[in-house]
């Protein structure tokens, strides 16, 4: 199976640099309070990092949304799943537990300041591809049972004609979605080359790591960018 980003993508964004790590047999249904720990600490971290901070203007996030006007989105009104995640700690909310997997994407996430996903590959046979969306790509939003579809020439990443994420990081679906019961993952760390690449691999390795010590199970790791726009996993 390969994870593979368009060439259209890389017109827009050519150095977008996208970290890669993937894990099979995990299992998710257990309580693991080490997770807890890591994402609990991360969430003050942030909390303290972003106070009174207008987190738009935070370096870390700018490059973000200067990727999102280029591939024609308005980060204003479809902020990047890093900077909703952190508006929302500076106001000193925290995030909810969701299961083990999720949260220490999240965890991560916040340790580096980075947008990360997850999907599950528990039973599908086609590539994951970021690509811009197509007539008949359906998307359905978290925690609902409606279907949309994407505008035509959004940025996506998509399973087949399934819709993982709209608007490149904005909002995930419920296709993909990572629950108790999933077993095999699929993690996309989005960055630049020329911003944050170093980064995005320390959040990489420090992921495989944690997976490894935690749920015992072997990771897979790599990455895309555009001299090399596909990484194939077994």
């Amino acid at each position: 199976m390969r994870f593979i980003v368009t060439p259209e993508i890389f017109e827009k964004l050519p150095d977008l640099y996208v970290g890669v790590v993937v894990a099979k047999g995990v299992d998710n249904s257990q309580d693991y309070p080490n997770i807890d720990e890591l994402l609990n600490k991360y969430i003050k971290f942030s909390q303290e990092k972003f106070d009174g901070v207008n987190v738009k203007q935070n370096e870390e996030i700018i490059p973000y949304r200067e990727a999102f006007r280029k591939i024609g989105i308005n980060p204003n009104r479809y902020p990047c799943s890093a900077e909703a995640l952190f508006k929302r700690l500076s106001k000193g909310k925290d995030l909810p537990h969701i299961n083990p997997l999720v949260d220490l994407n999240n965890a991560i996430s916040l340790k580096y300041t980075l947008p990360m996903g997850t999907h599950s590959l528990d039973g599908i046979e086609d590539n994951i591809m970021m690509r811009v969306a197509q007539v008949g790509d359906n998307f359905i939003p978290l925690s609902t049972d409606k279907i949309e579809e994407p505008d035509e020439g959004e940025v996506v990443y998509a399973v087949g004609k399934d819709v993982r994420t709209r608007r490149w990081t904005w909002r995930q679906s419920e296709h993909g979605k990572i629950t108790n019961e999933t077993h095999d993952v699929f993690f996309p760390i989005d960055g630049f080359t020329d911003v944050n690449k170093n980064t995005v691999n320390k959040a990489r390795t420090d992921l495989a790591m944690k997976i490894t010590e935690i749920f015992g199970v072997k990771t897979q790791v790599g990455y895309v960018d555009r001299n090399h726009p596909e990484f194939e996993w077994e």
